[in-house]
């Protein structure tokens, strides 16, 4: 079984060819990073209009370095939702016309769903049962995964995803835009102890929250004297480094402990980490830890599946076909679609 994977989501313009829903024989990114940096976030209307002009050349690239003719496809597996409407447009419905074209059958995949399943493109996979973290700029959510499709969420953020954080950070210290890679590198080389930022662990419960801790950073900004976002750079002095450290640290602590809650009460013995800031040095590095401390399992997909691509939407569809499900051309996109 080989499906063309499609993911429009948010801002980047992925197509995929994935044997079995584990083999990845391509997998194409067309990032819009360059477009979306000036404006220190993501333009919804920019993102769909790059994606109108990307989605063919895209998915033509996946085929070909596939070497997968298009008639050759067992099915299409596109990304529905959750995410900006407009770009998620894009993608519906060129995977509709497709394959109402060639005849192809269409299964629709949940973003958070194509997530959770990005480590079983891996050479070692889960088994069920298993907790997953999915934690990006968009979710930051915790699920108890029974088996596929059959999902429990135990908690998921209150206001703000980990990832939005760190590039509502990052403008705050006038970094750019993504944030996360250019705090986690500054990070490195800044004290983790040097300002106390609050740690919203939400007691008696696994949800999340990091509203606060914003607040608390931008305070320490306007402590320090940094220049407002928008002025001139303050470069990378030692207190904006002990702010990207003390921040992320905040940042780590609450997913670990959050995690190894989890685990403790539900008495699971693996985790998968997925989503943008799992590619994070220090979040990788601290539940690795965690995990041999527990002597538990933890599942790590590769840096290139940890971001939003479209091989973990057909690993989903596979497992969504083979189930026997099918969408029509009724397939709507919805900007909220809980899991």
């Amino acid at each position: 079984m080989i499906i063309l994977g499609i993911d429009t989501s948010c801002d980047d313009t992925s197509a995929a060819v994935v044997a079995d829903g584990r083999h990845i024989l391509s997998n194409i990114v067309s990032s819009q990073t360059d477009i979306h940096r000036k404006y220190g976030g993501i333009v919804p209307e920019l993102a769909s209009r790059r994606h109108i002009e990307m989605i063919w050349p895209v998915v033509t690239e996946a085929l070909e370095t596939a070497r997968v003719p298009l008639d050759t496809l067992g099915a299409i597996a596109v990304c529905y939702g959750p995410g900006l409407i407009g770009s998620l447009l894009v993608g519906c419905n060129f995977a509709k016309a497709v394959g109402y074209a060639r005849k192809l059958p269409l299964v629709g995949v949940n973003h958070l769903e194509g997530h959770m399943f990005s480590a079983f493109l891996e050479e070692e996979s889960p088994g069920f049962p298993f907790l997953s973290l999915i934690v990006s700029g968009g979710h930051t959510s915790l699920y108890l995964v029974h088996a596929f499709g059959s999902y429990t969420e135990l908690g998921r953020t209150r206001d703000d995803a980990a990832g939005e954080a760190y590039d509502k950070v990052a403008k705050l210290l006038g970094l750019g835009y993504p944030g996360g890679p250019v705090i986690d590198r500054l990070a490195k080389n800044g004290n983790p102890r040097a300002f106390d930022f609050p740690r919203a662990y939400v007691p008696e419960s696994f949800d999340f929250s990091f509203s606060g801790l914003k607040t608390a950073v931008r305070s320490a900004v306007l402590g320090a004297g940094l220049p407002a976002a928008g002025q001139s750079p303050p470069g990378e002095s030692t207190v904006i480094r002990d702010i990207a450290a003390s921040f992320q640290a905040s940042v780590v602590d609450v997913l670990v402990r959050k995690v190894e809650w989890a685990l403790i009460r539900k008495g699971v013995r693996r985790v998968v980490l997925s989503g943008g800031v799992s590619a994070n040095s220090a979040v990788r590095q601290r539940m690795k830890e965690m995990a041999e401390e527990r002597e538990v399992e933890l599942f790590l997909p590769s840096l290139p599946l940890c971001t939003d691509n479209a091989a973990m939407i057909a690993a989903a569809g596979h497992h969504r076909f083979l189930a026997g499900e099918s969408a029509g051309l009724d397939l709507n996109p919805k900007a909220y679609l809980p899991l």
